[in-house]
């Protein structure tokens, strides 16, 4: 008999949290790393890949972060510019930022905290999680909060700092999706990913101001957004939350009353929108997804005009049309067919009908945000350059300029990564890498470099310019506070 049960117990400061299993064979009958090799090519000459694509990624972790991942980077970016010796450094900033481990098993090991980068590697080596999560800065060592907690009186362990976040899923698109389903994408879905990018990073640059926004492939089948301004990071759940909502006009599926939150005359900013949302729908989403050339997305794009009359002389046609596409008839493509919709809409010269318009290609290519992400300073989410446990692949940075050439079949797989790095050194010698920079001698080095120039050095020049204020303002106060000399 096979059961499980949930565990939670703290162990050396931190909340472990794992399902364990009765079921003991399944893990003995797993595949090894190494259990089949792989040709590739080596100085014009085919050798054998020691790293395989078909074993366990987990396997493949302990090399992953002793050689490939990023942490001085990382540590760079979440120190805030706390890891300098001035006067205005927080020395204890980056320890106070929460780390989440999940282990192999789905043990998570929560409220973990480093002093520096060179500890967190140690941990790194040394649990060899299966993803990381990052929370937010408490005001407390997360280590400490049980203790600090203790003490009374208006002691309360609370997050006090954290980027305001986003996450975009590709699941919360299957009812547009004729392609694929669950955690399947592909070249005819990923296009709503490049969307739901280009719609909320101009958002977030042009309507809110913020200049430091780090978007990361979640490594399956979505996308993360990391807004880094300071003013970002202190916001109230309060204002995350209105942040959140702004970009919130999808509002729910086939049975809602109102599926999009858009007006006859809409705020300029989904004016903007829709530029760019009206070119990827009939360049890529009508077409690429057949919507008038199915039965079922026929049927929920004509339910939202409001013409009973027009609803049903172009059901006969795409019906009809439908039925020459099945028959291997000459029939017209979704594009024609959304020309002819738009020339009937305009005969009627309805306002309701023309919005109806607008509102089809919101529904199917607006972003749709897990609002619950961004809501809250201290809710998780996976950190950038973790390997996700099923497919392998690296949770890489994306540019958002050039989000319309992502491709995620091109984001490198661990095994491919330490395959290139082997391949490297034999062909130039393991003590002509730089240590450290390793990664830049595989297919990760110009998510690396792309990291640094469009993100991280940009945000080092805005903390620099913060500090240099604060301590010109610490100066004033302290000329101030001096005893005047008679």
């Amino acid at each position: 008999m096979n059961f499980s049960f949930v565990l939670e117990v703290e162990i050396e400061g931190f909340v472990v949290v794992g399902r364990a299993t009765a079921n003991k064979k399944m893990r003995l009958s797993e595949q090894g790393t190494e259990s089949k090799a792989t040709p590739m090519e080596m100085d014009g000459r085919m050798a054998t890949a020691k790293f395989d694509e078909t074993g366990r990624v987990h396997d493949l972790m302990p090399l992953y972060y002793g050689r490939l991942f990023p942490t001085n980077d990382m540590y760079r970016w979440l120190a805030y510019g706390h890891d300098k010796k001035h006067p205005q450094a927080d020395q204890e900033f980056f320890q106070r930022r929460e780390f989440c481990f999940t282990l192999e098993g789905d043990i998570f090991c929560r409220y973990q905290s480093f002093k520096d980068g060179a500890e967190l590697l140690a941990a790194l080596r040394d649990k060899v999680p299966e993803k990381i999560d990052l929370g937010p800065i408490y005001n407390v060592d997360p280590k400490r909060r049980a203790a600090y907690s203790s003490l009374g009186g208006d002691r309360v362990f609370a997050p006090v700092e954290r980027e305001l976040v986003f996450d975009v899923d590709m699941t919360d698109y299957d009812d547009v999706r004729t392609c694929c389903s669950g955690a399947d994408i592909c070249g005819k879905c990923w296009p709503l990913m490049t969307v739901a990018i280009q719609v909320i990073d101009r958002g977030l640059r042009e309507d809110f101001g913020y200049r430091n926004l780090l978007w990361v492939y979640s490594g399956r089948r979505g996308v993360h957004c990391w807004v880094c301004d300071s003013r970002a990071r202190k916001m109230s759940n309060e204002a995350r939350t209105a942040v959140a909502e702004y970009f919130s006009v999808y509002r729910g599926g086939e049975k809602a009353e109102k599926r999009v939150a858009t007006t006859h005359d809409l705020h300029p900013s989904l004016n903007t929108a829709f530029e760019v949302l009206e070119k990827h729908f009939l360049e890529h989403i009508l077409p690429k997804q057949e919507l008038l050339e199915n039965s079922e997305q026929i049927g929920k794009i004509l339910e939202m005009f409001p013409d009973a009359d027009l609803r049903a002389t172009l059901e006969e046609k795409l019906q009809k049309n439908l039925e020459k596409k099945e028959s291997g008839r000459n029939f017209q493509d979704s594009v024609e067919l959304w020309q002819e919709l738009e020339r009937a809409v305009g005969r009627k010269k309805n306002r309701a009908l023309f919005k109806a318009l607008k509102d089809v290609v919101f529904v199917y290519t607006y972003p749709r945000l897990d609002v619950e992400v961004s809501k809250h300073m201290n809710h998780l989410l996976k950190a950038p350059f973790c390997v996700h446990p099923k497919t392998g692949r690296v949770c890489v940075p994306m540019d958002p300029a050039k989000a319309d050439q992502f491709d995620p079949a091109d984001v490198p797989t661990v095994a491919q990564l330490l395959n290139e790095l082997d391949e490297h050194e034999a062909n130039y010698g393991k003590e002509n890498a730089v240590k450290g920079e390793e990664a830049s001698n595989t297919s990760m080095g110009k998510y690396m470099e792309m990291f640094r120039s469009a993100f991280l050095d940009g945000l080092m020049s805005d903390v620099k310019l913060e500090f240099a204020q604060s301590a010109k303002v610490a100066n004033k106060i302290a000329d101030a506070t001096k005893p005047l000399d008679w």
